[in-house]
């Protein structure tokens, strides 16, 4: 069964940043197009940058754009998001995504189309 870990959520300040890393367990990266998103409470889950499997293609909401670059080092087999000037806004749980057969704005834009997530990670933005 495929699997997707997150890590480096927690606690920041407003202006802060903080990197997230997605690592799957049991399979490679190589063949997959990886997304982030995030689920503030009572609101919906929102896609914030894919990236290709190469990364030649990359797709960002207008919400993080500038602010949460993404990359990918498959020899490392990892996913970042670097967040950056972190807002409370950014309150959400944040959660990694793979699908092997999207495109990168089919995967960001339609959540629901995904095949694989992790299992999220906190962060909370907070003075």
């Amino acid at each position: 069964q495929l699997q997707l870990v997150e890590s480096g959520g927690g606690l920041v300040q407003p202006g802060g940043s903080l990197r997230l890393s997605c690592t799957p367990s049991g399979f490679s990266l190589d063949d997959y197009v990886i997304g982030w998103f995030r689920q503030a409470p009572g609101k919906e889950r929102e896609g914030l940058s894919c990236i290709s499997k190469r990364a030649f293609n990359i797709y960002y909401a207008d919400s993080v754009k500038g602010r949460f670059p993404i990359s990918r080092d498959n020899a490392k087999n990892t996913v970042y998001l670097q967040m950056n000037n972190l807002e409370p806004e950014d309150t959400a749980v944040y959660y990694c995504a793979a699908d092997p057969s999207v495109t990168v704005q089919s995967m960001c834009v339609r959540a629901g189309i995904v095949n694989y997530w992790g299992q999220g990670t906190q962060v909370t933005v907070s003075s």
